[in-house]
């Protein structure tokens, strides 16, 4: 395009080269210089300017940077100064002037676009309690206020989920009923997780996820909020009023190694708290109980063969047990053993339970051995998965005994120090025990 000399087109180039091209009214496209309004500091939108106004002591258009100090004042502007302009052009003087009007509709326009980033996902009130005695975490999900729409009649079908972090997600997930036509839902409806130890309160992370159930197609996500669980203190209940949020992005370390290479500490704490949420298969509830030898002989029945003193091995439960099968749930079962098992005869094994990761058993084993012979023994409780026609699968386990480290050691000294009582305890399932050949 050839612009001859002393011609001053109506239009600027910017806005030529820039003419949309869809049916319609042809507009001109907004420039990203009209998306940063710069004004001086003496001029007061009190008194807005008309866009026929010059505005000598707003800004220098493109088109006046090169024109001298003379442009500035608005006066010498009349050649090509409306060549650059980022507006409309106005009169004589102020062609490629920026007014306060303008920029204050221009603002206007931008902070009121309907967007994700500045529409509100709602509210959702709950309350958490966390029973030290029973290991259980109780959410009460009480209501939400002001859902984002999801549904074409402008309303949402909300439910709440509820997850555990670092953990499986399947084997943790908790939910709610789905209140239909809503976005104002009341649940009042009380969700437990069991098996949950002060360790896991002081390192976990609660993600509360509300979303929007749909029977044709799948379920919308509306916004979620994470809470960290040290927040919460033992045998009371705290009550969290939160606003929805977007999730945060998931960030690879591996792919960002360069741009996070300030903060390595943080990621070997990341990489090392992944490789223990691997590690943990899910959560055993065992109950022990050494009971002395009687001295009353006129016992029957089990309680005869009990007489003679030995270890008494509860399973109660399980939770959060990883998932085998393909359709994310698993067959579990529990096998137990008293190591070392010379004669191979210590094998005990509980009913399989079908399709479930927080199977309950309730089975008790008794082991006859004298309390000087339980001291050299190790007690292991394996997890496996069932499988109809091949090798079952082995979920984790632990192992008790005078080698035995932390909670698990712990338990074990209770037990032998507490005749006579039953000691109950929930204890991490790993996926390899220590000095054990696992045997199906």
């Amino acid at each position: 395009m050839t612009v001859r000399k002393g011609k001053r087109l109506g239009i600027s180039i910017q806005e030529h080269m820039a003419i949309d091209v869809c049916p319609g009214p042809i507009r001109p496209i907004r420039q990203i210089s009209a998306y940063f309004p710069r004004l001086s500091p003496t001029s007061s939108f009190s008194e807005p300017l008309s866009p026929n106004q010059v505005a000598a002591p707003t800004t220098l258009s493109p088109g006046t940077a090169g024109q001298g100090e003379g442009a500035v004042g608005g006066g010498g502007g009349k050649g090509s100064s409306g060549l650059l302009s980022p507006l409309l052009t106005g009169g004589a003087g102020g062609g490629g002037s920026l007014s306060a009007m303008s920029s204050m509709d221009t603002s206007i326009e931008i902070d009121s676009c309907d967007s994700d980033d500045n529409t509100s996902l709602g509210t959702l009130a709950f309350d958490l309690l966390y029973e030290k005695a029973t290991s259980s975490l109780h959410c009460t999900v009480l209501r939400a206020k002001g859902l984002k729409p999801m549904d074409f009649n402008g309303l949402a079908d909300p439910y709440v989920k509820l997850h555990l972090l670092p953990g499986a997600c399947k084997a943790n997930k908790l939910k709610t009923k789905t209140v239909r036509n809503t976005l104002n839902p009341v649940w009042n409806e009380t969700l437990t997780y069991c098996g949950i130890t002060e360790e896991d309160m002081y390192r976990k992370t609660l993600r509360v996820s509300v979303c929007d159930e749909d029977k044709l197609t799948h379920n919308e996500f509306i916004g979620e909020s994470r809470v960290a669980l040290r927040r919460v203190k033992p045998d009371q209940t705290k009550h969290f009023n939160i606003c929805l949020e977007h999730p945060p992005p998931l960030a690879s370390p591996t792919a960002m190694s360069t741009a996070l290479r300030g903060i390595s500490c943080y990621l070997r704490e990341w990489e090392t708290e992944q490789q223990r949420s691997l590690e943990e298969r899910g959560r055993l509830l065992l109950c022990l109980q050494f009971l002395p030898p009687a001295s009353d002989s006129d016992v029957k029945g089990e309680a005869k063969e009990r007489a003679r003193g030995g270890l008494c091995v509860g399973v109660k439960r399980c939770a959060h047990l990883a998932a085998m099968d393909v359709n994310g749930y698993s067959d579990p079962y529990v096998k137990t053993y008293l190591k070392p098992d010379v004669h191979k005869k210590s094998k005990h094994k509980t009913a399989v339970i079908k399709k479930t990761l927080n199977p309950e058993f309730n089975e008790e084993f008794f082991y006859e051995i004298s309390f000087s012979e339980l001291a050299t023994k190790t007690l292991e409780v394996t997890v496996w998965d069932y499988d109809l026609g091949k090798s079952n699968d082995f979920i984790g386990g632990v192992s008790l005994g005078c080698h035995s480290q932390g909670e698990t050691l712990q338990h074990w000294i209770d037990c032998l120090k507490n005749k006579g009582k039953k000691v109950e305890r929930w204890h991490t399932l790993t996926n390899e025990l220590p000095g054990s050949t696992l045997q199906e």
